[in-house]
């Protein structure tokens, strides 16, 4: 609490004038803070810098920058969906592995009212990773990229990639982080979890929805999130990896 005092004027010939010190103004609250808790797929700040010293968050243009060259990791190609030509290489830097592909929408894990055997024919009520009380992932609410199946075209587990490892998911102007969370067949690739998709602003429908091509899937190398469910960990985890990748840290 502030005292305030005040000087009362009884008449010009009473008291001399008198000094009394100044009390220093109230500190004034600073900007709000810019962090966003849970899944969500962040868009590049209009303008770019103009932060006052705060770094922006890593924009889709930079990271797709950074993976437009393929240094191939895998022995061999995967294919988008059953049936379609076998022509995306599993590609890597010193930080991450990456892909481009497709995306299907995974709604394996806890039943929900989206994601069950009704509403999906491919319903499977499990997933490769579990939550830390054991219980399957939930991919209506958590953020999930799926993995082949380690093969002879290629083992995620010799890369640094492991259930909780850290992605960001980049489709057109948006990022979204993620974790690893399931794996699927071992020549199919290209595959996120409901709640992916919809922050993506794709199509979430288990039946039909997802994209046909351009979407890059960035996993950075020996990065873990646990507990696996914490989203809001894999965020900030993830746009720090991010602007490390980016700038070449």
């Amino acid at each position: 609490m502030r005292v305030q005092l005040m000087l009362v004027a009884a008449g010009a010939a009473l008291l001399a004038p008198t000094t009394l010190p100044v009390a220093p103004p109230p500190p004034q609250p600073g900007p709000p803070s810019q962090f966003r808790s849970g899944p969500q797929a962040r868009t590049p700040a209009p303008g770019g810098g103009g932060g006052g010293g705060r770094e922006e968050a890593v924009g889709a243009a930079e990271l797709l920058d950074k993976v437009r060259d393929c240094v191939p990791v895998s022995s061999g190609r995967y294919r988008s969906d059953a049936g379609a030509r076998a022509d995306i290489p599993v590609c890597g830097t010193q930080d991450a592995v990456f892909w481009k592909a497709d995306l299907d929408i995974d709604c394996d894990g806890r039943p929900g009212d989206v994601c069950n055997s009704s509403t999906d024919p491919h319903f499977t009520a499990g997933t490769a990773y579990v939550q830390s009380d054991g219980s399957p992932l939930d991919a209506e609410r958590l953020p999930f990229v799926v993995v082949p199946q380690p093969s002879s075209i290629w083992d995620y587990r010799k890369h640094g990639v492991q259930g909780g490892s850290v992605a960001a998911v980049v489709y057109e102007d948006r990022v979204l982080y993620a974790v690893v969370g399931d794996v699927g067949p071992y020549d199919i690739i290209g595959e996120a979890s409901y709640a992916a998709a919809k922050a993506l602003g794709i199509r979430a429908d288990p039946r039909g929805g997802g994209v046909p091509s351009g979407v890059t899937y960035i996993v950075f190398k020996n990065s873990r999130i646990e507990p696996i469910e914490d989203s809001a960990a894999a965020e900030r985890t993830g746009e720090l990896l991010a602007r490390k990748f980016v700038d070449g840290g």
